[in-house]
C-alpha cells in the first residue's frame, strides 16, 4: 500500500477547446479515463483517453518503437491495463490524419491531434471481478453507472446550471433565499411522515413533507419574498415520477395572491425552457378548472397534447344499453373516440384487432374488470347498419356521428361512472384514454405527442373524501384537505359555503401541468388565525392533540400575518420533462429503487441492539 503521487495535468480535456491550438511534438500531460483499444500488432496500439466528465475523448498512440523521453515498458504496461482505469498519460503531440466522418456517439472524439505514448500511469486499478458489458452496470454499481453514462453526467450537469439559473432568476426579482429546517415535529398536513427518534425518551422528530409551515411563519416574521431548492421527505408509494425524498423548488410572496404567484412561475418556466432547450412557450398559460379538467380529459393533470376529449352521453343512449355496460343506477355515461393516423388495409378491421389485443393484455384487464362496469366497445364500421352503432339506437348514432365527425375505423368507448362530483385525481375513462394512445403509439398507429402543453389547472375542491394511501389531518368529519389544511376558500361564497356544505367549497389553489405531469401545486394561504382554527377544529374536525401540533402556526397567524400565497415545483420532476426522460431517477444522481432502496449503500439497514437501545426502541411482532 503507497500514497499515489501524479503530476498536474498541463492541458485539460475539458476545457471548451481541448489541445487548440497544439504545437506539433510538444510534450502534454492528461488526466482521463481508458477507453476503447485497437491492436494493430504487438508494436502498435490505439488507446482511446477519456476526458474527466466522460464528454471527449483523444486518441492515444502506443509504440514499442524508441523514442526520446519514452519509457520502453510503458507500451506493454499500457496494453495490460482495463477499460474504465483512472490514469495519467504523458506523451506528444501530433497531428492526426484525417479521419472520415463516423458517428462518434455520446462522446466527442477530438480529431485534430493524437498523442504519441512517452509513459502512463495508472492511479488506481480496474479490478477484473467487475464485470462491465457494453458498459451497463445495475443500481448496485451505481457509481459506475455516473461514470460510463454520458447521458446522466450530462443530466447532472444541466441540473445544476438550470438551478444556478432559476437562483439568479429569483435574486434578480427579488427573492432572498432562506433555508429552513430539516428536523420538524409530525404535524398531520395529509401525507405519511418519515420520523427521527431522538435519544430523549418518547421524544422524535419528523422529516418536513414540505417547507409548508416554516415559510409561512417567515411570511409572518416579514420576509416579503422567500424561496429555497428544498429537500422533502414523503413516506408514500414509489411511482416513476416519485422519490421517498426529492427536491421542490419552494417559493412565498406576502401581501400576495395567486395572479402574482402565477405570473412569476410562467416568467420562470419561459425563460428557462427558451434558455436550456431553446423552445418559447406561450406568453399566457391556458387554465382549466379542476372540474373542466376532469370532465374532458378525465385526469386532474390532462396532457393537453392528446386529442381524444371526453363526453357526457347517458342522455342519448337507450336505458337498456346502459344497463349492458354497467351494474350502477343513475350512472354518469362518458365516451371518447380514438382514430389512427395510418391509413393501411381495412381501418375498422385493424382497429378491431388492436382492440382486443389491448384489452385482452394484463394492462387491458383492470379495465374490463371495472367494478362499475367494463367498457363499452364499437368500431365504427361503414359497412355494417348504422356503422356499427346500431346497439346505440338511430338518435344516438346520429348525435355521436356529429360530436365527434366519426369515421370508418374510427374506436368508440363508452364508460360509466357514478353520477356524483368528482373527486380524486383520474376517472376510470381518464385512465383508459391515456392507456389506448401509449398502446397506439407502441404499435406506431400513432406518433408520440410532440412539443410542450403547459397549464394551470384550477378552482379544486378545498375538501375530499380521505384517501387510504394518505392519512390526512386524522380528523373525524369524513374529510381532508384536498392539498394541505392551509389553502384558503376562494371567495366569499366559499367562505359562506363552509357552514352550508363545505364539499362544495371551491379552494384558491392552483396546480401546473406540462405534458400530463404535474409539476407543482400553490395556493393562496389562510392567513387569519381564527380561520385556520375554524377550519381544523370545526371543518376536518380534528381533535384538541391534533389542533394544539399546529399552535405554533396559529400564534404566527394571530400576531398581524398578512395575505401571503406561494407554490412549491418539483425540481426533479421539472428537469426530467424538460430533458425528455421518462423517469426522475435520471436526474438524480443517487435514486432509490420503486421499493424506496438504495441499491449502492444498502439503505434502508436494520438496526443493531445498541441503536434500539440508545433510542428506545424495541420491534413489535
Amino acid at each position: 500500500m503507497q500514497l499515489v503521487l501524479f503530476p498536474k495535468e498541463t492541458h485539460s480535456l475539458t476545457s471548451p477547446h481541448p489541445l487548440t491550438p497544439f504545437t506539433v511534438g510538444e510534450e502534454v500531460v492528461l488526466h482521463g479515463y481508458l477507453g476503447l483499444s485497437a491492436s494493430l500488432s504487438k508494436k502498435l496500439l490505439f488507446v482511446q483517453l477519456i476526458s474527466k466528465d466522460r464528454a471527449r475523448s483523444v486518441q492515444i498512440v502506443s509504440s514499442s518503437n524508441p523514442l526520446p523521453g519514452r519509457d520502453l515498458s510503458a507500451h506493454e504496461y499500457l496494453r495490460k491495463l482495463p477499460m474504465h482505469t483512472p490514469v495519467v498519460v504523458i506523451g506528444q503531440l501530433r497531428e492526426r490524419k484525417q479521419q472520415p466522418d463516423q458517428d462518434a456517439g455520446e462522446i466527442e472524439k477530438i480529431k485534430h491531434v493524437e498523442v504519441d505514448l512517452l509513459r502512463v500511469q495508472p492511479l488506481n486499478e480496474f479490478p477484473g471481478d467487475i464485470i462491465a458489458t457494453d458498459t451497463v452496470f445495475g443500481p448496485e454499481q451505481r457509481h459506475l453507472q455516473l461514470r460510463a453514462d454520458v447521458e446522466l453526467q450530462t443530466a447532472l450537469a444541466k441540473r445544476s446550471a438550470a438551478g444556478l439559473f432559476l437562483r439568479s432568476k429569483l435574486h434578480d426579482l427579488g427573492f432572498i433565499e432562506v433555508e429552513t429546517p430539516i428536523l420538524f415535529k409530525s404535524t398531520p398536513e395529509g401525507a405519511r411522515e418519515f420520523v427521527v427518534p431522538t435519544r430523549r425518551k418518547g421524544l422524535a422528530y419528523s422529516l418536513p413533507q414540505s417547507p409548508q409551515q416554516y415559510k409561512q411563519i417567515l411570511m409572518g416574521s416579514g420576509v416579503t419574498k422567500y424561496f429555497q431548492f428544498a429537500r422533502c421527505f414523503r413516506d408514500e408509494d414509489l411511482r416513476a415520477d416519485r422519490q421517498p425524498e426529492f427536491t421542490q423548488l419552494d417559493l412565498e410572496m406576502s401581501f400576495a395572491g395567486a395572479d402574482e404567484v402565477i405570473a412569476i412561475i410562467e416568467n420562470l418556466i419561459r425563460s428557462l425552457w427558451f434558455h436550456f432547450i431553446d423552445i418559447q412557450l406561450p406568453h399566457a398559460f391556458p387554465k382549466l378548472s379542476y372540474s373542466e379538467a376532469m370532465a374532458q380529459y378525465g385526469s386532474d393533470k390532462p396532457d393537453t397534447r392528446i386529442e381524444m376529449r371526453i363526453t357526457r352521453v347517458e342522455w342519448l343512449l337507450p336505458g337498456d344499453l346502459i344497463s349492458k355496460i354497467t351494474p350502477l343506477s343513475d350512472p354518469a355515461v362518458e365516451a371518447l373516440t380514438l382514430r389512427f393516423e395510418s391509413d393501411e388495409g381495412d381501418n375498422a378491421s385493424v382497429m378491431r384487432d388492436f382492440v382486443t389485443r389491448f384489452l385482452d393484455s394484463a394492462e387491458g384487464m383492470p379495465f374490463v374488470n371495472n367494478p362499475e362496469g367494463g367498457p363499452g366497445v364499437f368500431v365504427v364500421d361503414s359497412t355494417k347498419p348504422l356503422q356499427g352503432l346500431q346497439a346505440l339506437g338511430f338518435e344516438a348514432a346520429e348525435h355521436i356521428e356529429d360530436i365527434y365527425e366519426i369515421e370508418h375505423g374510427d374506436l368508440l368507448i363508452l364508460q360509466a361512472r357514478p353520477n356524483q362530483p368528482f373527486s380524486g385525481g383520474s376517472t376510470g375513462l381518464g385512465n383508459l384514454r391515456l392507456a389506448l394512445h401509449a398502446a397506439a403509439v407502441r404499435e406506431k398507429y400513432l406518433k408520440a405527442p410532440a412539443g410542450f402543453a403547459p397549464l394551470w389547472v384550477t378552482d379544486f375542491p378545498l375538501f375530499s373524501p380521505p384517501s387510504n394511501t394518505e392519512p390526512g389531518q386524522g380528523g373525524n368529519a369524513g374529510l381532508a384537505a384536498t392539498h394541505h389544511p392551509f389553502t384558503s376558500p376562494k371567495t366569499s361564497q366559499d367562505v359562506d359555503m363552509l357552514l352550508v356544505d363545505p364539499t362544495k367549497v371551491m379552494g384558491d389553489h392552483y396546480d401546473l401541468v406540462i405534458n400530463g405531469v404535474e409539476l407543482g401545486g400553490g395556493s393562496r394561504r389562510i392567513h387569519n388565525a381564527e380561520m385556520q382554527a375554524f377550519i381544523m377544529r370545526d371543518i376536518l374536525k380534528m381533535s384538541p392533540a391534533g389542533l394544539a401540533e399546529f399552535s405554533h402556526l396559529l400564534e404566527v397567524l394571530r400576531a398581524g400575518c398578512p395575505p401571503h400565497a406561494g407554490i412549491a415545483l418539483g425540481f426533479d420532476r421539472l428537469m426530467a420533462l424538460m430533458l425528455g426522460k421518462s423517469s426522475v431517477r435520471e436526474v438524480i444522481a443517487f435514486p432509490k429503487t420503486g421499493k424506496g432502496e438504495d441499491m449502492l449503500v444498502k439503505s434502508p439497514s436494520p438496526l443493531s441492539d445498541k441503536i434500539l437501545e440508545t433510542y428506545f426502541l424495541q420491534y413489535r411482532s
